[in-house]
């Protein structure tokens, strides 16, 4: 079912000129804001005030106003702080402004929480802004969708509502409610929000389509596969959210030092004050020159340091569609100096097909007759044992059963063995169907062994068949190398220095053929679960850390056992989805080495956010204890540096950020 509208053109310019909603948080949205402008207010109007002679009572209780409105909220919060027994950097600050408002600094300690609290301010919308790029993702998808009943007719449904088997209407012009997959129409759907394609992709029978893309000329009937809460946007949304709650090592180390630090600046406030006072200075300059250095010497830059970058980068690579569950998994990603690849579903597109169906003559002892089973027999046994697993290879044979129109028999005493192969009883008998060296083990028939041969030969995966113990047939599978794999391969190796190894169950022929497509050499086929566990081990013994990319049940041992792991989505197993560190949810190979990059790009911006830090302290201090640096000053150098810390680290917000991730350099290494 296709339709077009009468004017093709112009919808099509509709369509594309529909630019997805932006939730953009407000300034005046966050109370810090607002808060912060009053103070801000209050202080211009008393500072002139002050300036032209105006009396005291004019514009001290302006500066009044301002101490409580700019510095309540951090005093507070450094109270709480305190009462867990931590001392908090605001309460610092809140302290320095009313020790200059006691020896009569009044006008700087209102600038310092005018400045404090405006560099509060900047932070929170700083981190309302992060978390609007990827929440903004849930305003792609339309709230309501057009349901197709079994009897024909049409209802409006909230799309939180539809359920995994609906069929939903999508009209020429707009947005998909689900994500599903197209039984039939025809049409093109831009899906830049969603993977960044410039160009609408054409869509037809069996394509599948993602919630929140944006339909063109085109009616579309699809089948829904995803609950709402299990969309791609909303699983971006939920595990961003959940990683941005996560904290790095290296924040982690620094909170811990920042206790002791902030006691250690109390001790050194003390002696600043104390020492001079006790050699004869006076009461007020030694107490300014003590408040100074406590603003100054705080670690507040260092603190925000950390988390922007990494919290940045997680975001940005949830628009592009790789999850990072935490900010442990950025910073580690970065980290990686090897790369440790599957095949089947990883290196290939994780669609292979049925291409040889050999049934073996003479197995009359299996209950059959001489001439052994027909193709459809054989391929009907097959599929029905492998019905209930969830390996690609499998469902390669269940598709190839159905494409020939075969009915399934029902089975029982299911079971699966990865790296090796299936049971179930199908007809009263059990039936086997998995790797030729495994369920041969040293027994190998030598008509079994030549049609194994030849299949693999050609570089297909040979999938053996056993009735009650018996051989009765071989099947030949093939996959195709993803379009990007060879580029992926190439950028991991710029990235790492070392070209990755692949680690298949598959046979090594096929292995070896499909990693000289790609240009891997380190090739280790034939591998158990436990041997890809004791390759990737054997790797970080000799000091690497190792990446691992898989996506089935028979990667998840190695995809605990690596320093990082990283499961392909939209194939992969919930086991694998749920060991993996990260998750790449639309199976585009090429993100690997750019969320890699971008890791690194944002371990290089703490980095950089460190030095601005300790410079700006470092400098500020000597000036302090050495010469004298004025109060105000003090206060714009140390606030300064906080806010130039944290837009620092929202750099990476922007798409261009992940462009440059996306092509890697030597220099990203």
């Amino acid at each position: 079912m296709s339709s077009t509208l009468t004017d093709p053109s112009s919808s099509v310019t509709a369509a594309r000129g529909a630019a997805a909603p932006r939730r953009r948080t407000r300034v005046f949205a966050l109370p810090e804001a607002r808060w912060a402008t009053a103070a801000l207010v209050l202080f211009l109007i008393a500072l002139p005030l002050q300036l032209t002679g105006a009396p005291a009572w004019a514009w001290v209780p302006l500066y009044a106003l301002a101490y409580v409105t700019g510095g309540w909220e951090p005093a507070w919060a450094g109270l709480r702080a305190l009462r867990e027994k931590t001392l908090d950097v605001d309460l610092l600050m809140i302290v320095a402004a009313i020790g200059a408002a006691s020896i009569g600094q009044v006008m700087d300690g209102a600038l310092l929480i005018v400045i404090f609290a405006t560099s509060g301010a900047l932070e929170a919308l700083a981190t309302a802004r992060t978390a609007d790029s990827v929440r903004g993702l849930l305003d792609l998808a339309p709230t309501t969708a057009t349901r197709l009943l079994d009897d024909g007719r049409e209802e409006t449904v909230a799309t939180e509502n539809l359920t995994v088997g609906d069929t939903i209407l999508i009209r020429p012009g707009e947005r998909v409610g689900a994500d599903g997959r197209v039984l039939d129409g025809a049409s093109e759907v831009d899906q830049a929000t969603i993977t960044g394609e410039p160009l609408p992709v054409p869509k037809e029978s069996g394509d599948e389509v993602f919630a929140g893309t944006l339909n063109g000329t085109g009616s579309l009937r699809v089948k829904v596969e995803r609950d709402a809460s299990d969309s791609v946007i909303a699983r971006i949304v939920t595990m961003v959210e959940e990683a941005s709650e996560t904290k790095a090592p290296t924040q982690l180390f620094i909170e811990k030092v920042e206790q002791r630090y902030s006691v250690g600046i109390v001790l050194a406030t003390l002696a600043v004050f104390g020492v001079p006072l006790a050699f004869g200075a006076h009461l007020t300059d030694a107490l300014l020159r003590a408040m100074t250095f406590m603003i100054v010497a705080s670690p507040c830059a260092v603190v925000l340091a950390t988390m922007p970058p990494l919290l940045s980068a997680i975001a940005n690579a949830g628009r592009h569609g790789v999850l990072v569950k935490s900010a442990v998994v950025m910073e580690r990603l970065g980290q990686i100096d090897a790369v440790a690849l599957d095949k089947t579903g990883t290196l290939t597109e994780g669609t292979p097909r049925v291409t040889d169906i050999r049934p073996l003559p003479g197995t009359a002892s299996a209950g059959l007759t001489e001439d052994g089973l027909t193709e459809d027999g054989l391929l009907r046994l097959a599929a029905a044992a492998e019905h209930p697993s969830e390996h690609p290879l499998a469902r390669a044979i269940v598709t190839a059963a159905r494409e020939r129109g075969l009915a399934l028999p029902d089975v029982r005493d299911f079971s699966s063995s990865p790296g090796v192969g299936v049971t179930a009883v199908v007809d009263g008998c059990t039936v086997a169907v998995g790797a030729p060296a495994r369920l041969l083990a040293d027994a190998a028939d030598p008509a079994v062994a030549m049609v194994v041969g030849e299949l693999e030969d050609g570089g297909r995966t040979a999938v053996l068949v056993q009735w009650d113990g018996v051989p009765v047939g071989v099947l030949g599978i093939a996959d195709r190398l993803r379009p990007d794999a060879a580029a992926t391969v190439a950028a991991l190796t710029t990235l790492t220095g070392t070209a990755p190894t692949l680690l298949t169950g598959d046979n090594p022929r096929a292995a070896a053929r499909l990693a000289a497509e790609a240009g891997i050499t380190d090739v280790r086929a034939g591998l158990l679960p436990q041997d890809k566990v004791t390759a990737v081990r054997e790797q970080e013994a000799a000091g690497r850390k190792v990446l691992v990319v898989g996506d089935g049940v028979n990667d998840a041992p190695a995809l605990a056992a690596a320093h990082t792991g990283l499961a392909m989505g939209r194939a992969g197993s919930d086991l694998a989805l749920e060991t993996a560190d990260a998750v790449i949810v639309r199976d585009e190979l090429a993100t690997v080495p750019a969320v890699v990059a971008l890791s690194r790009a944002a371990r290089r911006l703490v980095v950089q956010n460190l030095i601005i830090a300790s410079v700006f302290i470092s400098g500020l201090v000597v000036w302090d204890l050495v010469g004298h640096l004025p109060l105000p000053l003090g206060v714009l150098g140390h606030e300064g540096s906080t806010v130039i810390v944290g837009l620092n680290g929202l750099r990476l917000l922007r798409d261009a950020a992940w462009r440059r991730a996306a092509t890697p350099t030597e220099d990203a290494r």
